[in-house]
């Protein structure tokens, strides 16, 4: 039955990493600056599978998802300081809420025929929220 198990949640790390990686691709058609870095099929160095998922919603808001075989978990930061972390189903839903907003307002553009929106500075081209972007303080132990 574990063996099972882990073979079902493998499943799972793999398909949130394509939906990740979809997520990525269509937020930037948007103009919203989003990334999506993956390892998978044992091409990670320790042969886990996984991705982290960023998006700037601007005004220093930002989101990031990560999923590996070790676990799920989605950070809400603004300015760099975190503000909601959530883990595990909780995180997957919160993803899931995210996506269905910009589904909505992706849909509600085209109704009203407005043009895209423009294109964000990115920050001398580094993906944003990433470590060299984020003055939170470390992780306490």
């Amino acid at each position: 039955m574990f063996l099972r198990l882990g073979a079902q949640y493998q499943d799972l790390v793999k398909d949130l990493v394509l939906s990740l990686q979809a997520l990525a691709e269509s937020l930037q058609k948007e103009g919203v600056h989003a990334s999506c870095y993956s390892c998978g099929d044992g091409s990670c160095s320790d042969g886990s599978q996984g991705a982290s998922f960023v998006a700037d919603l601007l005004d220093g808001h930002a989101v990031r998802f990560l999923v590996s075989d070790y676990g799920i978990n989605w950070v809400e930061m603004r300015h760099g300081v975190e503000l909601v972390k959530l883990e595990g189903s909780e995180a997957i839903q919160e993803l899931d809420r995210l996506g269905k907003h910009l589904r909505a307002i992706q849909k509600q553009r085209r109704s009203e025929g407005s043009p895209q929106p423009p294109k964000n500075s990115n920050r001398q081209g580094r993906p944003p929220g990433h470590r060299d972007e984020i003055n939170s303080p470390p992780p306490t132990a």
